[in-house]
């Protein structure tokens, strides 16, 4: 039997109060999953790729991420997510300033689950974390699969 392992919320965003702001939306959805915060995109990408407490290895995981980063583009970190075989199926949500219709593609055919444009409609926010959370907490992923 698989055992269950409760999803960690990364979450990629270098503005303070966005970040807080998220956190308190996610709280108030009723979420209490652990929630990490990171401001750099490569201390984010370190942790995610190569920490044993990461998602490649350590399991479960859903990415929050905003694209406009102070030392590299989110989109550079989705698609490094999401060419990691062991975390390919990692969802991702994007959350940016950026309405632009070529980049929603781009993170679209990169690989991203939901983009959201801030400032965010906190509803619409809640709601595609609670249905990622709930997907994640039925769907078993089996051991070596991609």
């Amino acid at each position: 039997m698989i055992e269950h392992q409760p999803v960690t919320i990364i979450m990629i965003e270098d503005d303070e109060g966005h970040a807080r702001l998220i956190d308190r939306n996610i709280r108030r959805a009723g979420i209490f999953n652990d929630i990490k915060h990171f401001a750099e995109g490569t201390a984010a990408l370190q942790f995610i790729l190569t920490n044993p407490e990461g998602p490649a290895g350590n399991g479960p995981a859903l990415i929050l991420l905003d694209l406009n980063l102070p030392d590299m583009s989110g989109t550079d970190i989705l698609a490094a997510i999401k060419n990691e075989p062991k975390l390919k199926r990692t969802p991702v949500i994007v959350l940016t300033t950026t309405d632009d219709k070529l980049e929603i593609e781009r993170c679209y055919d990169l690989g991203c689950n939901v983009y959201i444009t801030k400032p965010v409609n906190y509803e619409s926010f809640a709601d595609a974390i609670r249905q990622l959370g709930l997907f994640l907490s039925v769907i078993q992923v089996p051991e070596g699969a991609a």
